[in-house]
């Protein structure tokens, strides 16, 4: 996650969270009083202390004798943006809950998901990732139909009458990626 300040008049400057230290989480969490999970939990909604706290310490970096008072940013200064990570994982863990009901189309599930490039640093590839993973499956399926008859009802010639495996694999595939785990 990107904190992005715009001071008034001037080029907005862009704050990587996920480089942030523990020393300077530690900082961070004495100076606004608030432990590190409610920092993140308030960066991802636009919570003024936390995105000041985060932005203020990253920036003591090029500035180390920046006090955390010298730095008080309007409030229409500050805003967080969604780095490509985190908007594949976004859109594959909504896609992934939204393919659990059948009734849903590519197509709700994009609409859905039309307010991510606009809060990602990179709107080009949140409307690429959007596009690509809710791309309807049955549009996909539509090839295999192709295939003759007879290839698709053939059992396999690796496995004959008999044979066993011991394969852990059920021979399917999946269009969805797995869902990713959040720390």
């Amino acid at each position: 996650m990107y904190i992005v300040y715009t001071p008034a008049g001037g080029e907005p400057e862009h704050y990587n969270a996920r480089s942030l230290l523990v020393s300077e989480a530690s900082i961070v969490e004495r100076t606004i009083d608030r432990k590190w999970p409610a920092i993140k939990e308030g960066l991802s909604e636009d919570d003024l202390d936390a995105m000041r706290g985060v932005a203020w310490i990253l920036k003591k970096r090029s500035n180390p004798t920046l006090r955390f008072g010298e730095f008080d940013p309007g409030i229409e200064e500050l805003a967080t943006r969604l780095d490509k990570d985190e908007i594949e994982n976004y859109v594959a863990e909504a896609v992934a809950i939204a393919r659990m009901n059948p009734d849903v189309t590519g197509e709700q599930i994009a609409g859905a998901l039309q307010h991510l490039p606009g809060v990602s640093m990179d709107p080009a590839h949140a409307e690429a990732v959007i596009k690509e993973m809710t791309e309807d499956p049955k549009d996909e399926a539509a090839p295999e139909a192709t295939e003759p008859a007879d290839a698709a009802t053939s059992p396999s010639p690796a496995l004959q009458s008999g044979d066993t495996t011991t394969s852990d694999s059920s021979g399917t595939s999946s269009t969805l990626a797995p869902a990713p785990s959040t720390p």
